[in-house]
């Protein structure tokens, strides 16, 4: 079952491309946008974190973060973060326990066990989350004018 607005947003600490330990708990105080994303290198997860990238100004002017998970290796995300030119974490769920806790993973995705869906959370200051969209098309992107809209309303 997928987390749900006012939920406690379930605790991570995940690898990021340096192969360093990020976790939730570091981002206490401020807003935080969790995205979850299938596979790197893929049309559509490029579009949606190249957007995220495209539009990072907005969110920081909305006292918000951004980190990026998917299960593929922190080696695999780190060429990708550095292909695309990404300024936000990128963080392996290699293990898949942050993707199982968000309720944010596919059973099958083409074969393939185990892969985190496209997801999108809000996390408030507080820990709390306050935007969920779990999707279950890949093909889709997050709504990332109700993700701005939900920011506007924490500040």
């Amino acid at each position: 079952m997928a987390v749900q607005v006012g939920d406690k947003a379930p605790a991570f600490a995940l690898n990021n491309t340096a192969n360093e330990k990020v976790a939730l708990s570091d981002y206490e105080g401020k807003n935080l946008i969790v995205l979850f994303f299938p596979l790197a290198f893929t049309s559509v997860c490029t579009e949606e974190l190249c957007t995220m990238r495209d539009n990072m100004a907005e969110y920081q002017k909305l006292n918000a973060d951004v980190v990026a998970i998917s299960v593929d290796s922190p080696f695999t995300l780190g060429k990708f973060k550095a292909e695309q030119n990404l300024d936000f974490p990128l963080l392996s769920d290699f293990n898949k326990e942050a993707s199982e806790a968000y309720g944010a993973i596919y059973d099958d995705f083409f074969g393939m066990k185990g892969v985190s869906k496209r997801s999108a959370f809000v996390v408030d200051k507080e820990g709390v989350v306050r935007y969920a969209e779990v999707l279950d098309n890949a093909g889709n992107l997050p709504n990332f004018e109700a993700i701005k809209e939900t920011l506007g309303q924490l500040n």
